[in-house]
């Protein structure tokens, strides 16, 4: 079995960039700039303005008695001066006036008749938001990641109305198996529903790939190759479950071995060993287990790196945090484990008590659960009171 960082590394040398496109700055949420650094246009914000609702004045006036000379609403162009011994009424983000080196609450002050009194001292620059203090232009600015609500905040805020981002990668997803049958339809003795289909749709569109799910195909080694040879030709990623174990009926495995190029098979870890990663006429395979549990934990551990890879990041994105574990979570001691827990946020740290049953057909502890707890090779339990990694795949209540 493969120790599973050799096994990512191999699989990313696998690995290039997906190409670009342009598209408007109210359909980039979540996409990944083609190129990170941008070169501010413009100062932001372009002129010192006011960050209070008050009254704009030369700060030497205060304390005094000054006459209301005008008022700026945000947005106007056209703005009073102060003269000495006046003030202007002025509202939250309009520019700061000629004359004004300071700005003056409403709540600190008392107006009546066209005059404001100004009881203390005003220093010079209250309540002002200079030009250029969040960017100035020529700076370079970094927006690397997929572009959270801040990043495409700042990009509005540049002026930018569209952005070149790298194309989704497009993952087709294929479900194997003579037992699967579309959710919804009636089972027969024997059969099952497809739960791997829509859940690493979901997966793939979570990493930041395009799913394509494709139609579920029968334990028939030449329907299985013909579907993923049609996939290979237009997909960046194909993602199959089921038929890379050693039955009879395993057919992806033997597929990539023979007529493809299989890299690796089996990895030392729980749940998921049997995972195959190969090529087929130049497109990556990855060839995850039938069991729904094994085959979201191995798409985290390996799917989900691979296609931010395509998108030109690292890692897989998940924060990582050090909990101490409740009770006692057997495990297989040859494999580093990744059990499915619930994480909770205590005063002393974190917590993680067993989400259920750590089987691979346990799908509903997998759902109950919002972090994968890492146990090390060479122990056969998680212990209580002792502290492991966990991947937090939601965050912790």
């Amino acid at each position: 079995m493969l120790p599973l960082e050799e096994a990512q590394a191999r699989l990313l040398t696998h690995a290039r960039s997906v190409g670009e496109e342009r598209v408007a700055l109210a359909d980039a949420a979540g996409r990944v700039l083609a190129n990170p650094r941008i070169v501010a246009a413009v100062d932001v914000p372009a002129f010192a303005n006011s960050s209070m609702d008050g009254f704009a004045l030369h700060a030497s006036d205060a304390p005094g008695v000054l006459r209301v000379a005008g008022e700026i609403a945000a947005g106007v162009a056209t703005l009073p001066s102060v003269e000495a011994g006046t003030a202007v009424r002025i509202m939250t983000g309009a520019p700061l006036p000629p004359g004004a080196d300071a700005v003056v609450p409403v709540e600190d002050v008392a107006e009546s008749d066209g005059v404001v009194s100004v009881p203390s001292p005003v220093a010079a620059g209250a309540f002002v938001r200079e030009a250029a203090h969040d960017t100035r232009a020529g700076d370079e600015v970094v927006l690397a990641g997929p572009l959270s609500p801040a990043r495409l905040a700042v990009l509005a805020s540049l002026g930018i109305g569209e952005v070149d981002v790298r194309r989704r990668p497009i993952v087709a997803i294929l479900s194997t198996g003579d037992e699967l049958v579309a959710p919804g339809d009636l089972l027969r003795h024997g059969q099952i529903h497809d739960a791997n289909g829509p859940a690493l749709a979901a997966a793939v569109t979570d990493a930041g790939g395009e799913p394509r799910l494709l139609e579920r195909v029968g334990d028939d080694p030449e329907a299985i190759e013909r579907v993923l040879r049609t996939a290979a030709g237009s997909a960046d990623l194909v993602v199959t479950s089921g038929g890379v174990s050693v039955g009879r009926h395993d057919h992806v495995r033997s597929i990539l071995e023979q007529r493809g190029g299989l890299d690796f098979w089996r990895i030392a870890v729980q749940p998921g060993k049997p995972l195959a990663v190969g090529e087929l006429d130049g497109t990556t395979i990855i060839g995850l287990p039938g069991n729904p549990v094994s085959a979201l934990v191995t798409f985290e551990l390996f799917a989900r790196l691979f296609i931010r890879a395509m998108l030109g990041l690292t890692g897989d994105g998940r924060v990582r945090v050090r909990a101490k574990v409740s009770d006692r979570i057997p495990k297989d001691g040859a494999r580093r484990a990744f059990l499915r827990v619930v994480l909770s946020a205590t005063d002393d740290g974190y917590r993680a008590r067993p989400a259920g049953g750590q089987q691979s057909s346990q799908l509903r502890p997998m759902a109950d659960a919002n972090a994968l707890l890492v146990v090390p090779e060479g122990t056969d339990a998680a212990e209580p009171g002792m502290g492991y990694e966990a991947i937090v795949l939601e965050p912790p209540s």
